[in-house]
C-alpha cells in the first residue's frame, strides 16, 4: 500500500509541479507588436530630424496651370520646358493632335497616362523635389519626316526645370 500511495503521491506531484511551457502565441504578437512600434517610431524620426531639407514636401498653396500639346505629326511636345517652384501644384492639360496614341510620363512625380488620339487630358499633381526632371512620350508611336529631319518616338522629351522657393525668393 505504501508504494501504490508513493506511487499516486509522485504522479499528482508531477502534474501539479510540472513546468508549464510558455505560450509561444503571446510571444510571437508581443514581438511583432513591438517590431512594429520600433519601425515606424524610426520612420517618424527620420522624417522629422534626419530627412534632407530639400527632400522633405513643401506645399506653397500656387496653383500652375500649363497645357503640354502632342503636335500633330512632328513627334514632340509644346513647349519642350515646363518651368515651376518646388511645391506648386501642377494642374496639366495634354492635348493629343494626333492621329494615334500617344502619352506622358514624369518618372520623379510618379505620372504616367496614356492620351488616345485627337484627346485631351487632365493630370495634377504636386512637385516634390527641384531639379531637372525629363518628361517623355511613354507610348512608342513611330516615326517619320519632320521638315526634312527624321523624327522617332524617342524624339517626345521635355524638361519640367523645378526651381527652389528658397533659391528663387533670394
Amino acid at each position: 500500500m505504501s508504494q501504490s500511495f508513493n506511487f499516486l503521491s509522485m504522479s499528482v506531484r508531477r502534474v501539479i509541479f510540472r513546468p508549464r511551457p510558455i505560450s509561444n502565441g503571446m510571444n510571437k504578437y508581443f514581438i511583432l507588436i513591438i517590431l512594429g512600434i520600433v519601425i515606424i517610431g524610426g520612420g517618424v524620426l527620420y522624417r522629422a530630424f534626419l530627412l534632407p531639407e530639400e527632400s522633405k514636401p513643401v506645399v506653397t498653396g500656387a496653383v500652375r496651370e500649363i497645357t503640354i500639346i502632342a503636335k500633330k505629326n512632328e513627334w514632340g511636345f509644346v513647349p519642350e520646358i515646363i518651368e515651376a517652384e518646388r511645391g506648386d501644384k501642377i494642374v496639366a492639360t495634354i492635348i493629343n493632335e494626333d492621329e494615334y496614341d500617344h502619352g506622358i510620363a514624369i518618372d520623379a512625380f510618379g505620372i504616367s497616362q496614356r492620351m488616345p488620339a485627337h484627346s485631351t487630358i487632365k493630370i495634377e499633381f504636386v512637385v516634390t523635389q527641384e531639379g531637372d526632371f525629363p518628361f517623355y512620350c511613354s507610348v512608342p508611336c513611330g516615326e517619320g519626316e519632320v521638315d526634312g529631319v527624321k523624327r522617332t518616338h524617342f524624339d517626345m522629351i521635355g524638361k519640367m526645370h523645378v526651381r527652389s522657393i528658397v533659391s528663387s525668393t533670394q
